[in-house]
């Protein structure tokens, strides 16, 4: 449980119908196996020790008493086992009977929710057996032990507090006011749903989205387990839909009408987090009433099995990438549109470098301009070659303009940056830092004189992996009048160049846009080798791809260092060593506590995604805060 793992798990059985002691022994056999994976939490199906589709024979005492019998020896089972086991029976209670699951761990009942919401419709005529589950918690004689009983009860792991679990039966899930949702504002960050769901057209897309919606609303890890092929009997078939999610996510699903046991890992602790972060969420409210049921279970450390997204910001399905491309493509040029005519300007003006990001601003101008009805010479792009440009780069620069209709204009700087050098007595061999941030600077006064002079305003062309960074000159291309790349990540910004390729009809367009795309990130600020671009980014500051990851773990998830390390270990395998990693790491948070004062005062942008640096948006830090902590962190890693 390192980190905030834990591993759950959703076990569907042979289902024997009114055989409980069968089923027992199925139950036990799946609890066993789950042990041997390091399983913590698992959960059967709703009335599983029954069997779901038994009609009337709920009512028959022989099959009550068989079912507590094969509770019996799950409760005796479960004491060789470290886990907490969720299983489904029907138990009369005061004379009722309820459709129950019964929380199991290590030889105790720790409690039984009965089921809320029995359903009244269809072939779900529940009513006609179950009566609906009290909120209220009482005591009740259990298997010779006195046990909690009612819907509102969370248990929670006294190893990790954070860790509360809730319990909802089935249809409870699906009314309009789900107990999971009372559960999760109760403090319970993991919802548990033994469930007997049936196979009908479109369901199971239905069930992913609810669960998906379900888990994103409660800022929760949701476990549902659903009866399997054994329940299909007369008119219902069933399926053994197991799902696990967390956040809005499908962490991982079974394949349909096999049974057996599907496992993960739910990260507690970024439920945690999420809930800290959006204090909407008022976790706590709810309290009145639940009774907390502490449980403990050895923490052990897991490999992950769970999936880890290298490239967080960018979709790995092909449709839904392009799909993502267009969205953002459409929100940079709507908030262009809406900083153009609210100014009254006549023209935006771009430094056009034959790069990605100038190439990404360049699209999203003549997109707005086209969509104002504007000509489209009004997007004034300038090239303006130094002592580093090629004429690869020069010529793909203005190539594309011409091809988006664009006005061009090229203003070699190199004379008026050679008099600075002179003015303020630098030697122009001295390749420094001095020797860079004077042609940035130049070509940024470039720039604003321009669009003073054409009415118009500069459209700052920096992403937002820069923006982390600060991998841009004060002053410089820092600087501008609107920023539509502000909150997108270099890696998304080479897809969205790929998808502007992919859907132009233009070949010349295309074959620019494609070359641009091979062409090494660079601010060719340095004089070129054999005509070669001589300074490659990434040679400096480290991978984009791995920068774009630890900003998203960094910002978006709040993780400390050594998580993320780990994170990055299983994401990368085989691409990148660990000493690699945890260079660029341990860079990367300098880099962003020391840069934080270029982002205090960065022009406005459209925020497009979950992470954005603006000071006025979503992230908030002073300029002076201190690395120490999270250095340290880093440098207790032992590779």
């Amino acid at each position: 449980m390192k980190d905030g793992y834990i591993r759950v798990g959703a076990a569907t059985p042979p289902m024997h119908l009114g055989d409980c002691a069968a089923n027992a022994r199925e139950m036990i056999a799946l609890m066993r196996q789950a042990h041997e994976r390091k399983v913590k939490i698992l959960a059967f199906p709703e009335l599983s020790l029954t069997g779901y589709t038994l009609g009337d024979l709920f009512l028959q005492r022989a099959l009550l008493d068989g079912a507590l019998s094969g509770l019996e020896e799950v409760v005796k089972a479960s004491s060789e086992l470290d886990m907490v086991a969720v299983v489904g029976l029907p138990l009369s209670v005061g004379g009722r009977l309820y459709n129950c699951a019964a929380v199991v761990s290590k030889g105790a009942i720790l409690g039984v929710v009965p089921k809320r919401n029995p359903p009244n419709y269809g072939e779900f005529y529940e009513l006609r057996h179950f009566a609906p589950g009290p909120d209220s918690v009482k005591r009740i004689r259990l298997l010779n032990q006195e046990v909690p009983f009612g819907g509102k009860l969370l248990f929670t792991l006294a190893e990790m507090p954070e860790l509360k679990m809730g319990v909802e039966v089935c249809e409870d899930l699906w009314v309009p006011a789900a107990p999971g949702v009372e559960h999760a504002l109760a403090g319970a960050t993991l919802i548990v749903n033994p469930s007997a769901s049936d196979e009908t057209i479109g369901k199971a897309d239905y069930r992913k989205m609810l669960l998906m919606s379900q888990s994103a609303r409660l800022l929760c890890g949701y476990l549902y387990c659903d009866a399997g092929p054994g329940e299909s009997t007369t008119d219902m078939v069933f399926a053994g839909h197991n799902l696990i999610a967390e956040n809005g996510k499908i962490l991982s699903e079974s394949r349909r009408y096999e049974g057996g046991l599907l496992t993960t890992e739910i990260d507690i602790l970024d439920m945690e987090y999420e809930r800290r972060r959006m204090n909407t969420f008022t976790s706590g409210r709810a309290e009145a009433g639940y009774e907390e049921i502490p449980f403990s279970l050895t923490l052990e450390p897991l490999e992950l099995t769970r999936p880890v997204d290298a490239h967080p910001f960018v979709p790995q399905d092909p449709g839904e990438r392009a799909r993502r491309c267009e969205e953002i493509l459409n929100i940079q040029t709507q908030g262009l549109m809406q900083r153009l005519r609210h100014t009254h300007c006549e023209s935006a003006v771009i430094g056009v470098s034959g790069g990605l990001d100038s190439t990404l601003a360049l699209l999203v101008a003549a997109r707005a301009f086209e969509a104002l009805h504007l000509p489209a010479d009004g997007v004034l792009a300038v090239t303006m070659p130094c002592f580093g440009t090629t004429s690869r780069t020069r010529n793909n620069a203005l190539e594309l303009a011409r091809q988006l209709g664009a006005q061009v204009k090229e203003v070699n700087i190199a004379e008026a940056v050679r008099v600075h050098f002179r003015d303020i007595g630098h030697d122009e061999a001295v390749h420094d830092v001095t020797f860079e941030n004077s042609q940035a600077r130049e070509r940024t006064q470039v720039l604003m004189d321009l669009a003073n002079k054409t009415n118009g305003m500069v459209i700052g062309t920096g992403d937002l992996s820069e923006l982390a960074l600060g991998w841009a000159t004060y002053n410089g291309d820092h600087m501008s009048m609107y920023g539509v790349n502000a909150s997108v990540p270099k890696t998304l910004v080479r897809h969205l160049v790929e998808y502007a390729a992919s859907e132009t009809g233009n070949a010349v367009l295309k074959g620019v846009l494609e070359d641009i795309l091979a062409t090494p990130v660079s601010p060719e600020l340095l004089p070129p080798v054999n005509g070669e671009i001589a300074q490659c980014t990434e040679e400096l500051v480290g991978p984009y791809e791995l920068h774009d990851f630890y900003l998203y773990h960094v910002v978006r998830k709040g993780e400390r260092p050594a998580k993320i390390f780990r994170l990055a270990q299983i994401a990368f395998e085989g691409r990148y060593d660990q000493a690699t990693l945890l260079k660029w790491l341990k860079s990367f948070y300098w880099r962003f506590f020391a840069q934080q004062f270029k982002r205090s005062c960065v022009p406005d942008g459209p925020k497009v995604g979950s992470v954005t640096l603006s000071p006025r948006g979503d992230w908030r830090m002073p300029s002076d805060a201190v690395v120490r902590l999270w250095r340290a962190e880093l440098g207790s890693i032992e590779l």
